[in-house]
């Protein structure tokens, strides 16, 4: 009869055998398609971002990055989809502050992005602008919340929907200058920016490459960005921190998770491919000429840059008094 080895020896052997397997998996990886999950409609910039990022990275990886719109539950579709995923890495998603937002705006989540998804890498920035309609007779930051300070309640803002970031961002500045005006959301940013446009709305906060045309025109008035350096679109136009407003930089960023528990070997080697892809200059020049600031970093840089936005959003939520849906 064969003698039975100690448990301790047995169990150094499957710990062994399981390293030895995931070595593999890591060296494999990518070995069929990848599913890249974009929580977004087609046409907008996380559906931009993430069709340039997904061709890039198959080119790199030899296997198929597949796009792979899925809108829904304000974005939320997406993120729950690949929480769900098996833990392979093989369905990644790319998340805007959704990520951050979605826990304190929605009373109940279908998964909990802190527990069900794991971070690979920020991936880009893209600034926003305040502006206000030609009619309003501010001209600097400061003049807009002394005007609204002597008119509690009469200015509004317009947004692309509640609990978006052109939604938050307004709240935050009425919560850092202790000031009140009217929200009015739009069924996105475009509907928003028409409003103003037309003289309906007073305030907006949107994207830079999407408001710049309108600025440069002189149908909009631009008061601050709200990023730690001025943009290269809007050379002229300070930013929050210049124009006296500290502690208000307000960007949309992206960043690319997966199913929690996908093997670290994977996590790791598809953070250095998203690295390697923004860091290509054919990639790099297409996004910054759209506007799209490339910044990645590592899986533990991002996981506690989300935490620290999460942090962030849920006092700008509890500040406007908005209720979970």
């Amino acid at each position: 009869m064969q003698a039975s080895l100690p448990g301790w020896v047995a169990g150094s052997m499957l710990a062994l055998a399981a390293c030895a397997a995931l070595g593999v998996q890591a060296q494999t990886y990518p070995s069929k398609q990848v599913r890249f999950i974009l929580p977004f409609p087609p046409g907008g910039p996380t559906d931009l971002l993430g069709r340039a990022v997904a061709q890039k990275l198959s080119e790199q990886m030899g296997q198929p990055v597949v796009a792979d719109n899925r809108p829904g539950a304000g974005g939320n579709l997406g993120l729950e989809l690949t929480a769900k995923s098996p833990p392979d890495g093989y369905t990644v998603v790319l998340s805007s502050p959704l990520v951050s937002i979605s826990p304190s705006l929605y009373a109940k989540l279908n998964y909990d992005p802190a527990r069900d998804l794991a971070p690979i890498s920020l991936v880009a920035y893209i600034q926003n602008v305040l502006m206000v309609h030609p009619s309003i007779p501010a001209k600097s930051l400061q003049q807009l919340i002394d005007i609204a300070r002597r008119n509690p309640g009469k200015l509004n803002f317009g947004s692309g929907g509640i609990g978006t970031t052109s939604h938050l961002a307004p709240a935050l500045l009425l919560s850092l200058a202790k000031i009140d005006m009217t929200h009015v959301p739009y069924k996105g940013t475009g509907l928003a920016l028409s409003a103003m446009l037309g003289g309906e709305i007073d305030m907006l906060v949107m994207a830079v490459p999407a408001a710049a045309a309108q600025i440069q025109a002189g149908r909009a008035r631009a008061l601050a960005v709200l990023s730690d350096k001025r943009q290269e679109t809007l050379p002229n136009v300070p930013t929050a921190r210049e124009a006296g407003m500290s502690n208000y930089e307000v960007p949309i960023w992206y960043g690319i998770l997966t199913t929690a528990a996908a093997p670290r070997e994977t996590v790791s080697r598809l953070n250095s491919e998203i690295a390697r892809a923004l860091a290509a200059a054919d990639l790099r020049e297409r996004l910054v000429s759209a506007g799209i600031e490339p910044r990645p970093n590592t899986p533990e840089q991002f996981a506690a840059f989300i935490k620290s936005e999460t942090v962030r959003y849920a006092q700008v939520i509890k500040a406007a008094g908005i209720k979970p849906q």
